[in-house]
């Protein structure tokens, strides 16, 4: 699994499209799970009642696994499938596109159809404020005042992030490595001795 996904960090404005008199509006938002997408979509059925269509595509997470793509209504793959291919083509993943379509009176066919949604969703995500997010997992490091120096030396010649720290009796820290590093860091800490690490499973 990679280490790292562009994402959008805010929903993007509306934005219009028009092929022969139909008027495609689009739309991207950050989405966190798939639960959220029938809300995201709701308030637009309620902006654009003559809209015939909410047709939408999503992604979540840094693999290619977890994402779908609807019609609603569309002939089959002319919607969803183009909106996918511009979420693919840009890179990103925790996103929502979708465009609402309202019919002008002149049929598209499925080829102009697959081109105006797929130009909508590009014109959307031109737009958006693309940022890169880094998948991370938890160590946490256990040891003694004497091997302090040890410790922080090791972490700043990395740039590991600490989350938390309990420098009580004896001294904890919580760090944030890359998700692919976490057991090979883990090891190395561990040959660190008396210093010990283990790698927090969530």
């Amino acid at each position: 699994m990679a280490d790292s996904y562009k994402t959008i960090v805010k929903p993007t404005a509306e934005i219009l499209y028009k092929d022969r008199g139909s008027k495609f509006y689009g739309y991207a938002y950050p989405l966190r799970n798939d639960e959220e997408v029938n809300d995201l979509i709701a308030p637009l059925r309620n902006r654009h009642p003559k809209a015939g269509h909410h047709c939408y595509a999503w992604k979540i997470g840094a693999d290619d696994n977890n994402y779908r793509a609807n019609d609603d209504g569309e002939p089959s793959h002319s919607a969803g499938d183009p909106i996918l291919g511009q979420i693919n083509s840009f890179g990103l993943s925790d996103v929502l596109v979708v465009v609402s379509r309202i019919f002008g009176g002149t049929k598209l066919g499925v080829g102009g159809l697959i081109s105006a949604y797929r130009e909508t969703a590009k014109i959307a995500l031109d737009t958006a404020d693309i940022r890169l997010r880094t998948i991370t997992a938890k160590i946490i490091i256990k040891f003694e005042y004497p091997q302090m120096n040890q410790v922080m030396r090791f972490l700043d010649e990395r740039n590991y992030k600490i989350v938390s720290q309990d420098l009580t009796a004896s001294c904890a820290i919580t760090i944030a490595v890359p998700a692919s590093q976490q057991e090979v860091v883990t090891e190395e800490i561990n040959k660190m001795y008396p210093i010990k690490a283990k790698a927090i499973e969530e």
